[in-house]
């Protein structure tokens, strides 16, 4: 018997078909404990984590050894006071250590803070501000501790700082002090209801919300990884995505172990489709799950015999038809849709036993209550666009949606309001119960897989002296699904030139992280807007 099914109770049709799933956990219940732990415990030989990097180094743990090395980090932790309810920034890209830290933080009951490497100063100088955190736990690569000890002398935080793998200046070396500590670690009281994970995630306008999690969190991945994904007991799943995505979490740790399946880990900075097929065939991974982006470029390249690979899925943006139907011709593979948000897990997919359509979200997840209601609050006919709201149970409770936005109450409110979780996602249902994506309702940009709110990349174009006004949308782009363009409103004196665009891009693009670059710009004399003053998104779409 997996793990999962100690925490829930499925409903199954006779071909094995998931109708309902519930929660059954102990109020103490802790991943770090109750799941980690417990396989070491049962089964210490049982493989955890497949991990290798371009460099061709390869280590191969097991739960037993997840268990030791997140004991000896949560030693050091606490060794250094870090404790319960603690925020720890985690900016470990696709390092092992991540997984050794993030049980750690778990165990200890401190909230983690997963971030990417590819933040810039200004970046990291709001989330070290906005979530007060004790302790920064980093890569040495990419020039991130130095981005980090400017980022704390600009924020006037103090905080612990680790570096992995290496010997920085101003950091300690979390690697070599983990091997000196002890490998026993007495048990931490923690509630399920307590804070365990913050996500920043972007919004249309200001900054990116903390998004909470609570202990709960984990379990509402089963789905994710048992009926989407469809990761086997004892076999390897495989996700592409960055620690410091909330994307990690859905294909690189909870489901994933809690179905008793191999973590498939390669530790790579520049994307190469053929490297990532070599990959699942040398490991033998058994289910692959990546962005809409990566199949682009898989097609693109062509798609060698995967021989051990049993099923793939895709999430983050939208898979064009042309992608769908030629992987599926060359490997016999459907590409199975799903969608979530930050502040959610899993809650539609083409799921198992299900037909996958291609462009479908699939139907709704058996875990949550789904609906699609309409301005008036009230469920919309079939085929009519309405918005994704999730209804709690009859108590009010919906494990695996947030608990909090971080110091921001009154946003919370408002997206949980007339007793539903407002996803602010635009759909229409089809007659056979099949779900379709119709846009964000706050525009944000999915560009490479990536998640970006126009107003990060606004708040950059306004420090330019040309621009006088601007806005940014994501438009169609083969390769990367959305790319980003910049639409200005240039001050007197600027003319609207080939040398204006690329200077007003230059310029930002040497602010901004990579994956916000923008693209394309274009000039305009004025911006289409609504009697507020509001610019109207949808009208610069619609002429691009």
């Amino acid at each position: 018997m997996s793990v999962y099914q100690s925490f829930c109770h499925e409903i199954t049709d006779e071909c094995g078909n998931l109708e309902k799933l519930r929660l059954n956990y102990p109020e103490d219940f802790n991943f770090g404990y109750h799941v980690v732990d417990t396989i070491a415990e049962e089964t210490p030989d049982k493989r955890a984590l497949v991990w290798c990097n371009a460099q061709g180094e390869e280590h191969i743990f097991t739960f037993s050894d997840i268990k030791r090395y997140s004991n000896q980090m949560a030693n050091v932790f606490r060794g250094a006071g870090i404790g319960h309810g603690d925020r720890v920034m985690l900016i470990l890209k696709r390092h092992y250590e991540y997984w050794f830290a993030a049980v750690a933080l778990h165990k200890l009951g401190a909230v983690m803070i997963p971030v990417t490497h590819m933040l810039t100063v200004s970046d990291f100088v709001y989330r070290i501000k906005a979530s007060q955190v004790k302790a920064i736990v980093c890569t040495w690569q990419n020039e991130v501790p130095q981005k980090i000890l400017t980022a704390l002398e600009q924020s006037k935080i103090p905080a612990k700082l680790w570096c992995v793998q290496a010997d920085v200046e101003g950091f300690e070396n979390l690697t070599a002090s983990m091997e000196r500590a002890e490998e026993e670690l007495e048990r931490i009281p923690t509630l399920a209801t307590d804070p365990m994970m913050l996500y920043f995630t972007s919004g249309t306008t200001g900054n990116p919300k903390g998004v909470i999690h609570a202990h709960t969190y984990p379990l509402a991945h089963i789905v994710t990884a048992k009926y989407w994904q469809q990761a086997e007991d004892n076999g390897l799943h495989f996700t592409v995505a960055e620690t410091g995505w909330a994307k990690a979490s859905w294909g690189k740790i909870y489901g994933q172990w809690l179905v008793g399946s191999g973590v498939m880990v390669y530790d790579f900075d520049n994307f190469e489709p053929k490297q990532l097929t070599h990959i699942i065939n040398r490991y033998g991974v058994t289910s692959f799950c990546a962005p809409p982006t990566v199949y682009r470029y898989l097609v693109r390249k062509g798609i060698p015999h995967m021989p051990t690979l049993k099923h793939a899925s895709t999430a983050g943006e939208m898979l064009s038809p042309e992608v769908f139907h030629k992987f599926t011709q060359r490997t016999g593979l459907p590409l199975c849709e799903g969608y979530g948000q930050t502040e959610t897990t899993l809650l539609m997919a083409n799921f198992k036993g299900k037909e996958a359509v291609e462009g479908s979200m699939g139907t709704p997840s058996p875990f949550y209550n789904i609906e699609l209601w309409g301005k008036n609050g009230k469920p919309v006919a079939i085929g009519e666009v309405g918005e994704v709201v999730v209804i709690p149970d009859e108590a009010g409770r919906q494990p695996g949606v947030f608990t909090a936005y971080l110091d921001n109450e009154e946003q919370y409110r408002y997206v949980w309001r007339d007793g539903a979780y407002h996803t602010g996602d635009a759909a229409h249902m089809d007659e056979k119960g099949r779900y379709w994506f119709h846009g964000r309702f706050d525009d944000i940009i999915k560009t490479g897989g990536f998640r970006v709110g126009p107003g990060e990349v606004e708040n950059v174009l306004m420090e330019h002296p040309a621009v006088v006004e601007c806005s940014v949308i994501g438009v169609p782009d083969s390769l990367r699904g959305q790319a980003i363009k910049a639409v200005v409103v240039l001050d007197q004196g600027y003319e609207k030139t080939k040398e204006s665009e690329l200077e007003i891009k230059d310029f930002c693009n040497q602010k901004l992280a990579e994956y916000k670059w923008i693209r394309m710009v274009e000039f305009v004399e004025k911006m289409p807007k609504t009697i507020s003053g509001k610019i109207q998104k949808t009208v610069l779409r619609s002429l691009s």
